[in-house]
């Protein structure tokens, strides 16, 4: 069992990694159960993964993609609770001693996987635009990339999904203000 002095932003932290890598996971196409088991238990969830869940879960990564591609903090917030408006009362678990207690908004311990993790990630987005008062993440806006992300830094709201797309759409900027500006300045002949 994990120490009993578990922070709740690094809880927060943890699901918010979980849910960008289950979302980025289920927007690819070929994405299957043994894809989505992969990224859960990369995060130390072990519970099977079946093409049934498969299904459900990407409708459910549909709805959360909507929070997450919300333009601000009033839509993101209604988008939640039109989310949180499904889930079940809030209750604590240790699931049976074996982690530390949290909260969960999902009908019991074994609920289905698309309703924990739909769950799960409303209600930590739902922490993060209350501590924030921002949208609690978004669409990179690198050029071509879909990706989504959930921001749990306290400075400057994000726009990419990593450093990389961030670098290249940077360079992409250096590269069109540099023509732009050596068609501005060239002589005429």
């Amino acid at each position: 069992m994990p120490s009993t002095n578990a922070v709740t932003g690094r809880s927060v932290r943890a699901v918010a990694e979980r849910t960008t890598d289950l979302l980025n996971a289920l927007a690819e196409e070929d994405a299957d159960a043994a894809a989505l088991a992969r990224v859960l238990r990369a995060h130390g969830e072990t519970d099977p993964v079946t093409s049934d869940d498969v299904g459900r879960m990407r409708a459910a990564a549909h709805r959360i993609r909507a929070v997450l591609a919300a333009e601000d903090a009033d839509s993101a917030a209604e988008r939640i609770n039109r989310l949180l408006a499904r889930a079940h009362q809030p209750r604590l678990t240790d699931h049976g001693g074996t982690t530390h207690w949290h909260v969960h908004v999902d009908s019991r311990d074994d609920a289905p996987l698309a309703e924990w993790f739909l769950a799960s990630s409303c209600l930590m987005l739902a922490l993060l635009l209350t501590d924030r008062q921002r949208p609690p993440g978004g669409v990179c806006a690198a050029h071509g990339c879909e990706r989504v992300f959930v921001d749990c830094g306290s400075g400057s709201p994000r726009r990419y999904c990593s450093r990389r797309c961030a670098t290249r759409a940077r360079v992409a900027a250096h590269r069109r203000a540099a023509v732009s500006g050596a068609a501005v300045s060239r002589p005429r002949t």
